[in-house]
């Protein structure tokens, strides 16, 4: 399935404006950036950083997995029935978007809660410093992302988005899955993947 959209004169191009696409390709390569330096600092202390990974709820992880998931498949869904003009299904699958991005805020505020409860702060180790460095960045873009699904969701509610504007919602619904593909790597990189 190409991820060109299909334009009036029958050429295809990449939905959204131009300028989202680079910003989620500079946001990518901060990230991956990122990556490659916990993973650096994962090799020179094991020890740690397998402790530190056992600290962590898995499950709840997983549930967070789970919400982002859904939460993408819902906006696409809502991009979808933009371009099909059926206008009347986008408000609720935004709103459903929108929803998820907050429950997934609350999981992370319950998981961080429990976390320093149990006395794990950033400065604990080098694990947990990259834990909450790498998370904290990463739910500033769930709020962000979030925030903008709630203005397009706004506008799709007075009726001011359809097929012959897609600029806006596709830019957002870009963003929204380049913070679920963020986290597509961030959950195995700290709640999975064993260090060696």
């Amino acid at each position: 399935m190409s991820t060109l959209a299909p334009t009036t004169d029958g050429l295809r191009r990449m939905p959204g404006a131009e300028g989202i696409w680079a910003l989620i390709g500079a946001d990518a390569v901060v990230f991956a950036i990122l990556f490659a330096s916990f993973m650096a600092e994962r090799s020179r202390n094991p020890e740690i950083f397998e402790a530190g990974r056992q600290a962590l709820d898995m499950n709840l992880g997983g549930i967070d997995t789970l919400i982002l998931l859904t939460s993408s498949w819902t906006v696409a869904l809502a991009i979808q029935a933009i371009k099909r003009n059926a206008v009347h299904q986008v408000p609720g699958l935004l709103l459903a978007g929108v929803l998820t991005g907050v429950l997934f805020m609350a999981s992370k505020v319950i998981e961080y809660a429990g976390t320093i409860n149990d006395g794990i702060t950033p400065a604990t180790n080098a694990f947990f410093m990259w834990y909450f460095t790498l998370t904290g960045i990463h739910l500033i873009h769930v709020l962000l992302g979030t925030g903008l699904l709630t203005f397009v969701w706004a506008r799709a509610r007075r009726g001011a988005v359809n097929s012959a504007n897609l600029v806006v919602p596709e830019s957002v619904a870009s963003f929204w899955h380049l913070v679920d593909l963020l986290w597509i790597v961030l959950f195995p990189l700290l709640y999975l993947m064993k260090a060696q």
